[in-house]
């Protein structure tokens, strides 16, 4: 059997590369300190609209007392706020604040400097490798959307 190619990929080496890489990531030094499942949450509500517990569980994948509690401290922040759900009665959504959307503008903006650093330590190459593998990385992470 012949030695894979250069061009083979290992789904081993592509996941301890992306932990790696998301560990360190998450931990980028930030103007706004959250933990992590606050800046998920947040991010969540910012991109996918508002959204009811249930679901905000499921997709943070914590267990439903977790969920209502962070949402509480949330609200009670003024980070996010609950509405009723026009759809159903019984239901409120949880949806994003102008305060809780800047919390992302603003984590947002810190990575992109902090990346634009890391970048320039690149060579040429490298930059142009990276570039290269995003739209596969783009299409990796809208089919992990569609697993669900």
């Amino acid at each position: 059997m012949a030695p894979p190619s250069r061009q083979d990929l290992d789904a081993t080496d592509l996941t301890a590369v992306l932990g790696e890489f998301t560990r360190r990531s998450i931990r980028l030094p930030a103007t706004e300190k959250h933990s992590f499942t606050t800046l998920s949450v947040l991010h969540t509500l910012a991109h996918k609209g508002p959204m009811r517990l249930t679901t905000l569980k499921a997709s943070e994948q914590i267990t439903q007392p977790a969920i209502t509690q962070l949402v509480t401290r949330l609200e009670r922040d003024g980070l996010v706020e609950r509405r009723p759900d026009p759809e159903d009665g019984r239901a409120v959504l949880v949806q994003v604040t102008p305060a809780g959307a800047q919390v992302v503008r603003t984590r947002q903006q810190d990575r992109v400097r902090r990346f634009g650093q890391l970048l320039e330590a690149l060579t040429p190459e490298e930059r142009r490798a990276i570039g290269a593998a995003l739209p596969a990385l783009a299409r990796m992470a809208a089919l992990m959307d569609t697993e669900r």
